[in-house]
């Protein structure tokens, strides 16, 4: 295949999974290279755009498409993430993920990660709460030993709760009080991710 049209069929997958992530709420980037790779017969991984090509895409489509609505969508989510941070602020809430770096969809997931001495408190928390929920796990890729090559990367699976809300759904990782030190790893480039705790969200509202 030639060089020029592999890089015209990376852009197309690349732009077809950033309309699913904008518009239909898929936030894994993974599962929206392949479906979209699917959906254009590109089944090759040499076919696949990286990551960081698909969030370009995405922030080019919010742009051109979503000029109106993104903004008012994303102050929502921002808003709402306040109010569950709040809500969980005895477990050191940070927000992380589209919602803080401002490239969620209309129906984005909320990203938040909660330290807690065990899974059993924010458990009971949320049932005495009457908050509905769903559990299950995340693979985390964090950094170890300060190296941010991929020797360097381990991992670590925390338990996520899933809350459904208006805004769409929220997930809440739960990681261990002194993993606060240790930065999970950005999917797009490997970079530390982002977070914000709830004085600086209240920051980036009131400034939006």
């Amino acid at each position: 295949m030639a060089k020029e049209n592999l890089q015209h069929i990376r852009q197309l997958v690349a732009q077809q999974a950033a309309r699913m992530m904008a518009e239909d709420g898929i936030s894994d980037y993974a599962y929206a290279k392949k479906k979209a790779g699917r959906q254009l017969g590109a089944l090759e991984s040499s076919s696949l755009p990286s990551n960081a090509e698909v969030e370009e895409e995405l922030k080019l489509y919010n742009a051109l498409y979503l000029s109106e609505e993104q903004p008012e969508n994303l102050r929502d989510l921002r808003k709402n993430a306040l109010f569950t941070m709040q809500m969980l602020e005895r477990f050191n809430p940070y927000l992380t993920g589209p919602v803080l770096d401002g490239t969620a969809g209309l129906l984005s997931e909320t990203h938040i990660h909660l330290f807690a001495d065990s899974i059993k408190e924010v458990e009971m928390f949320l049932l005495n709460q009457q908050i509905p929920f769903d559990v299950n796990e995340k693979s985390y890729r964090i950094m170890n030993d300060g190296k941010r090559d991929k020797r360097g990367d381990g991992r670590k699976t925390v338990p996520v709760f899933t809350l459904e809300m208006d805004t769409g759904l929220i997930k809440l990782s739960v990681f261990e009080v002194d993993d606060i030190r240790v930065p999970t790893k950005r999917a797009t480039d490997g970079s530390n991710a982002d977070r914000v705790g709830i004085d600086e969200l209240k920051a980036l509202i009131a400034a939006s």
